[in-house]
Parts: C-alpha cells; structure tokens; sequence
C-alpha cells in the first residue's frame, strides 16, 4: 500500500466537509482540511445563519404592527442597523471557531489555504510553497454566488455576499432573481423599512415550487409592501447622481440606492485542477459523482452543493456522514435523496415536502388534492390579512401522501415534522385519523376532508 501523508485529505471545511472531517479522524484516519476562507463554509458565514438572523430582525416591524392589535401602546422603535451587524458578526465568529475546535478535537488538521490537485492522490497549498499525499480526496467546496458579468453596469450591483456587511441600510432596493435567495432578502429589506422591489425573469417567483405556494406567496409578500415585478429583466444598470438607474426589457426604469442580484449560485470548481486529476464534471460544471458521492477517479469523491444534487445543508451534512461510513467505517452507505424537505424563509415563510401537484399529476393520472386557505386566529384578532395556505397532494389509487406544502407563519416548523411522516409513506386515511390540537395552524392539517378539483385549485 502506497505510503500517503494523510489517509483523507478534504478540500473545504463547510459543513459537508467538516462533518466528513471530523467522523473520519474519530475513527482514527489521518485527516486534513484545507480551506481558503473561514471555517463554516457558505451556511455559517455568508448564507443559512446570518441570513435567518436578518430574518429574525426584520420580522419584528410586523410584530410590533401586531402588538397594537393586541392592546400594547404603540413605542417609538427604530432598528439599529450597526448595532445589529455587529452582534451578528460575533455570533457568526462564534459558530465559525465552533467548527474549527470540533475539527481539532476529533484530530484532524486543518490548513488556511487553497487547495489545487495535482494528480489523484497530490494536493498543493496554493501559497504555502508545499504538496501533501492523500489515499482520499474529499471535494466539499460548496457554491459562488452567480451574476450575469455581460450585463452593462453589472459592477454597481451588490450579491448576497456584500449584503452582509453593508455600512448603511439603503433606502431603496430592486433585488433580482425569484429563488430562495432573492425572495428571502426581498423579505429582510422590506421588514427593515427598506422600499423593496422584487424582478424576476419567469411568470412567477420559486420556480419549481407548488404552482399554489407560488400564487399565494406572491399575494403575501405584496401585501407586506414588496413590489413584485415579473416577466421581465435587466437591460443595464447606470449609476447616477439620483442613485442606480435600473432599465428593464419592458421599458420600466427603476431608481434606487442599491440593486442586488440573486440569481443563483454555481457549483465552486475553478481552480481546483480537478481536470489535472481527470475528474469529470457534469453539463452543469458540478463534479459529476454516484450514489455513493465517489466520482469516476476511484479514490476522489464529492459531497454537497459543489456536486449539484440538492443544494441544502442537512443534505451535505448527511452525504459526508454517508462517504464516511462508506469509506472510513466499512459499511456502503447511500443518502436517501428523496422527500427532503426544504423551507424558504420568506415572509410568511414556506415549507415543502415531496411533490408538487404537477409533479404528481406527471407521475400518475388518479391524484387527490386538499387544500385550505385561511386567516390564523392571531391575524383575524387584530385584523391583519395574512392568510396561509396548506395542501396535501395524494395518491388517489394508493392513499399515500405524496407532498405537503405550506405557507404562512411557523411552516418550516411544522414540514419538519410532517415530513417524518411522509418520508415514512402515511396514507390519508392515517393522517386524518391523527387527532387535532387545537387552537393550533396546524390543526388544519388533519382536519381537510373535502377534496378540491383542479379548477379550483388554480381559482383559489
């Protein structure tokens, strides 16, 4: 057997790469991580933990509408933008360390640098003027943000990189794109007290989602005072002294202090020289792997977004723990890729598992549909009119449950759970005969018995 330096060698320590870390040193490999930024990865640093903490902060400008309601005086708030950004930052260096204690207890050794293959079992470290040997290569170098760089004045916009640190909330923004991303930080400026328009290219927003969650988000989100504009995108940007002008391909001209582009992120494989190892990558440029995260070259294999299968991080969590057993704890082991659940944390936020109903209706030609829409006791009190949307999508021939899609307050909460039994097959029939908790949103769940036809599902 050849004599390596390390018996595993990962390139990023995200979370997909740290937890492969961390369970292949505890079961007494010899490993190193090299990462080029700091330990966390996109989910820690610039991605799922501060954007769900600007969530928080933006979310209480509603709460505090709602407290009027409910018989508190109304109090003379403002939102500290620095200060929040500070105590951010803090908790983010916190959570960061977190991940690179955990890597040193477990015994692996991590390294600051970029990493470039030079062969299938050589890595050098870009300006550390040094090359390591390893048996395996892990690939765990997630995702970059996206922007279109032929577009004339593209410089001027900020990504969700730069929307992090901002010195100054804007006053206004045009944030581009229809995903999580962009609707999620349409969401956080608005609640922020930013004037928020929202652009995208396609007829609606979440592309991919539930035709009903999609509909009824964008009536949400334009309640909250967000305006959506669609069908329609970029022509240039031009900064001028009365801001960032924004020209459209629908002749509309927009006016604001920033713009923000949201359009996706692509698989991180620039520099890696994973061609120098012969490593294949897919039409999408993701590195191309089985059910097993190995890709062709034996000994080299990939977890996370850089491989483009299903771009969350429990699930790149959960694809290093199925490499680590596979490799490091003798037991083949595949990741489950089906009926994971997701939410978007837009505001309301959604939750989604399994499929949609054209999803199912692509699959088999007998699918039931119920679904409600309804005004939650703590808005009806106070006369707000947030309304929320819940919808099962079921095998009509086998009873099983095939998607549960909600919108509205606490929905990621609530798919967590609904999510288990889905993913275990329950049919309709077990789902009802769960007893309501009341007065609860998500009593609703078990409690829709009329089924509703496709016209009425695109009426409602």
């Amino acid at each position: 057997m050849a004599d390596y330096d390390y018996d595993l060698f990962v390139i990023g320590a995200g979370s997909g790469g740290v937890r492969a870390a961390r369970l292949a040193a505890l079961s007494g490999a010899r490993v190193a991580v090299a990462e080029e930024d700091r330990v966390g990865g996109t989910c820690v640093i610039r991605g799922c933990v501060p954007k769900k903490l600007m969530v928080y902060a933006s979310e209480f400008s509603h709460v505090l509408a709602q407290a009027e309601g409910y018989g508190w005086s109304k109090a003379d708030s403002r939102f500290d933008w620095a200060k929040f950004l500070a105590a951010k930052d803090v908790e983010i260096g916190r959570l960061s360390g977190i991940y690179a204690s955990n890597l040193a207890k477990a015994g692996a050794d991590l390294v600051h640098a970029k990493a470039r293959l030079i062969d299938a079992h050589t890595v050098e470290l870009v300006g550390k003027h040094k090359t390591v040997t390893a048996d395996t290569i892990l690939i765990a170098t997630g995702g970059r943000v996206s922007i279109p760089d032929n577009l004339p004045g593209i410089e001027h916009a900020i990504t969700s990189n730069e929307a992090f640190h901002l010195e100054a909330l804007p006053k206004s923004i045009v944030v581009v794109g229809g995903g999580y991303i962009a609707v999620e930080f349409a969401g956080i400026f608005n609640g922020l007290g930013v004037e928020t328009t929202l652009v995208y290219r396609g007829p609606n927003i979440l592309r991919g989602f539930d035709e009903d969650v999609r509909s009824h988000l964008s009536e949400e989100i334009e309640k909250r005072g967000i305006k959506l504009i669609v069908g329609t995108q970029h022509t240039s940007i031009e900064k001028t002294d009365a801001g960032l002008v924004s020209r459209l391909d629908n002749d509309v001209t927009l006016t604001t202090d920033q713009v923000m582009f949201a359009t996706g992120r692509a698989p991180y494989v620039e520099g890696l020289g994973l061609d120098k190892a012969g490593v294949a990558l897919t039409e999408k440029a993701a590195v191309a792997v089985d059910g097993y995260s190995r890709t062709n070259v034996p000994n080299i294999y990939a977890v996370g977004d850089v491989t483009d299968r299903i771009n969350l991080t429990p699930v790149a969590i959960r694809e290093a723990a199925a490499f680590a057993t596979t490799v490091f704890g003798g037991k083949p082991t595949q990741f489950d890729h089906e009926l994971v659940p997701t939410a978007v944390f837009s505001q309301p936020p959604v939750g989604c598992v399994g499929l949609t109903e054209g999803q199912a209706r692509h699959r088999t030609k007998n699918v039931h549909i119920y679904m409600t829409k309804f005004r939650p006791m703590k808005e009806a009190f106070w006369n707000g009119t947030e309304r929320m949307l819940m919808k099962l999508v079921v095998d009509g021939d086998t009873d099983v449950i095939l998607g549960c899609h909600i919108v509205g307050h606490e929905a990621p909460e609530m798919i967590q759970l609904a999510a288990i039994a889905v993913k275990m097959g329950v049919t309709k029939a077990e789902w009802d005969n769960t007893c309501a908790l009341h007065p609860t949103m998500a009593e609703e769940l078990v409690t829709m018995r009329e089924r509703v036809t496709p016209m009425q599902t695109s009426m409602a």
